[in-house]
C-alpha cells in the first residue's frame, strides 16, 4: 500500500492524499491551495496522475481547502463517487458554484485589466473551473450518514464519525482488505475543539494501523471559552447601551456566522445581553448556510438545540433578520445605533462587510468585534494592528470605532485539544503522519506526540510518498 501527500504537507491547505493498493486508486480531500502566487501555481498543476483511473474519493468536510479543487478533478476526467455527509454535501451545493463564480470573476477581471493596460490580450486568464463545472461536479457526491458503515469498493470499509469542526465535519475510518489482511486507516481532517458551542466533540478513535492527523494549532492553546464570552457581552452591552451605537461582526459565512448567533442568542437568555437584539445576517453564503444548519438540527449538541426552541418560542428573543438583496444591504448603513450586523468576508477583504466598515469606522460610538485569524494584508489585520485609517474603495476612512479581538472562537482543536484526542488510542498506530500545519508548528507537534505518547510519527514533504505495510 502506499500513501501519497500531493496538498496540507508541511503547509496548511490543499489537503488531497491519494492510497493506492495493488491496483485500487482513491482520494482522500481534494482541497485548493490559498495564499499566493504558489498555491495558485499548484492548483493550475493538480493534479499530478490521471483523475480518470480514481475508483472514489472521500471528503471530510466542505471547507475549500478540503474540497475546492474537486470541480477540476471532476472536469480533468474523474467520473466516480464522492462521499461525505449529508450537510457536506448540501453545503458543497452552495460554495463550489460560488467559488466557481469568484473565480470566473477575477479571470474576466484580469483580462480586462490586461487589455486595458496593454492594448492586446495575448493568451487569455482562465479560471480553474466555471460555474458550470462546479455544477457538473456536485453531480457525482454520494451522502452518507454519520456512523454508518459502507462498502465503496469490494476491498474497502468505510465509515464517517463526527469531527465537532463545523456542521457535517467528518473524521474517516477505513478498513482496506487484501493479500490476507485488514489494514485500518484513519484520517482526522480538521478536528474540532471538545466544549464549542452548535456542533457535537469529535467523536473519539481508539485503534488504527495509520494515522493522518491534522496540526493547525498544534503548537498554542487557545484563550478559554468564559473568557472569550465574557469579552462579548462587554463589547455588545458597552457599545449598545453606553455609548449607543452598532456592532459591526465580520464573520465567516460556514460556522463562524452561526457560532456568533448562537453565544449573542445564549447571552440574551441569561439576560446579559439587552431583550430583543436587532440581529442583521448580512451575507447571500451565510444566510444559505444558516438555513442549511436549521435543516440539519439533528446534528447539532443539545444545548444549541434547547437554544433554538427557546428562540422560537421566547417574546425576549433577538430580533433576527437576513437581508434578501443588495438594497436591504445599503439600508443597514443607515441605522445610528443598536444594530448587530453579521457579515462576510471574515478577514474584511471582500464583500458586503466593507461597506459596514466604511459608515461605522469613523464613528467612536460603534465597535467592530474581530472573531478569527486575519491574514498578513488583509483590511482585517490592519484593524487589528492597531491601524488609524485604512483604505475601503479607494477611500482614507479615519478608525475612530472600538476594537475587540476575541481569541476563543477557533473551530480547530489547540495542541492540548489534539493530545487529548490521540490520547483516546489504546495502542500507538504502526505509522502516524502529521499534516495540515505550516511546517514549524507541524514538526514541533509532531515531536510532542513522540515525547509525550512514545509513538512513530512523520511530517511528510509536499509530494512524497510512503510505502506502508
Amino acid at each position: 500500500m502506499r500513501l501519497s501527500f500531493l496538498g496540507a504537507a508541511r503547509t496548511v491547505t490543499g489537503a488531497c492524499f491519494l492510497v493506492e493498493d495493488a491496483g485500487l486508486r482513491f482520494l482522500v480531500e481534494c482541497g485548493m491551495f490559498q495564499g499566493g502566487r504558489e498555491a495558485e501555481e499548484k492548483n493550475r498543476t493538480f493534479p499530478a496522475f490521471d483523475p480518470e483511473t480514481l475508483d472514489f474519493v472521500l471528503l471530510t468536510h466542505a471547507h475549500i481547502d478540503h474540497s475546492g479543487l474537486l470541480p477540476r478533478l471532476v472536469a480533468l476526467g474523474y467520473r466516480g463517487p464522492v462521499y461525505c455527509t449529508r450537510a457536506t454535501a448540501d453545503l458543497l451545493a452552495v460554495m463550489l458554484p460560488d467559488a466557481a463564480y469568484i473565480q470566473e470573476k477575477e479571470a474576466e477581471w484580469a483580462n480586462y485589466d490586461r487589455r486595458r493596460r496593454n492594448g492586446v490580450l495575448g493568451q487569455e486568464v482562465a479560471p480553474l473551473y466555471t460555474v458550470a463545472q462546479a455544477h457538473a461536479c456536485l453531480r457525482r457526491l454520494r451522502a452518507v450518514g454519520y456512523d454508518q458503515e459502507l462498502r465503496p469498493h469490494p476491498r474497502v470499509r468505510l465509515r464517517l464519525r463526527e469531527a465537532g469542526h463545523i456542521l457535517g465535519s467528518a473524521l474517516i475510518e477505513l478498513w482496506l482488505e487484501g493479500g490476507g489482511q485488514t489494514r485500518k486507516l484513519v484520517f482526522s481532517g480538521d478536528l474540532g475543539m471538545p466544549g464549542r458551542p452548535v456542533v457535537n466533540d469529535p467523536t473519539p478513535i481508539t485503534e488504527a494501523d495509520y494515522l493522518v492527523v491534522e496540526s493547525t494549532y498544534g503548537n498554542r492553546l487557545h484563550k478559554g471559552m468564559r473568557e472569550t464570552v465574557d469579552e462579548l457581552a462587554h463589547a455588545v452591552h458597552d457599545t449598545l447601551v453606553r455609548k449607543r451605537g452598532n456592532v459591526i461582526i465580520p464573520a465567516f459565512a460556514v460556522g463562524r456566522t452561526q457560532e456568533m448567533l448562537y453565544l449573542l442568542m445564549d447571552l440574551t437568555r441569561q439576560g446579559r445581553l439587552p431583550k430583543n437584539l436587532a440581529i442583521f445576517i448580512d451575507s447571500p453564503m451565510a444566510r444559505a448556510a444558516t438555513e442549511i444548519t436549521l435543516r440539519h438540527e439533528a446534528l447539532l449538541d443539545a444545548d444549541t438545540r434547547a437554544l433554538l426552541a427557546w428562540f422560537r418560542t421566547s417574546p425576549d428573543a433577538p430580533y433576527l433578520r437576513v437581508t434578501e438583496d443588495v438594497e436591504d444591504s445599503m439600508a443597514l448603513n443607515k441605522i445610528r445605533q443598536g444594530a448587530i450586523i453579521i457579515s462576510a468576508s471574515g478577514m474584511c477583504e471582500a464583500g458586503r462587510v466593507k461597506h459596514h466598515l466604511k459608515f461605522n469606522l469613523p464613528r467612536p460610538e460603534c465597535t467592530v468585534i474581530i472573531t478569527g485569524f486575519q491574514a498578513q494584508g488583509t483590511l482585517g489585520r490592519q484593524l487589528v494592528d492597531g491601524a488609524r485609517t485604512v483604505r475601503i474603495f479607494r477611500e482614507e476612512v479615519p478608525v475612530r470605532a472600538d476594537l475587540y479581538t476575541l481569541g476563543g472562537l477557533s473551530a480547530h482543536a489547540d495542541r492540548d485539544g489534539l493530545l487529548g484526542w490521540l490520547g483516546h488510542f489504546h495502542h500507538p498506530p504502526r505509522r502516524t503522519f502529521v499534516v495540515h500545519g505550516e511546517a514549524p508548528i507541524a514538526l514541533g507537534f509532531a515531536q510532542l506526540i513522540r515525547d509525550r505518547l512514545g509513538w512513530e510519527v512523520e511530517v511528510p514533504e509536499y509530494g512524497s510518498s510512503h510505502t506502508l505495510g
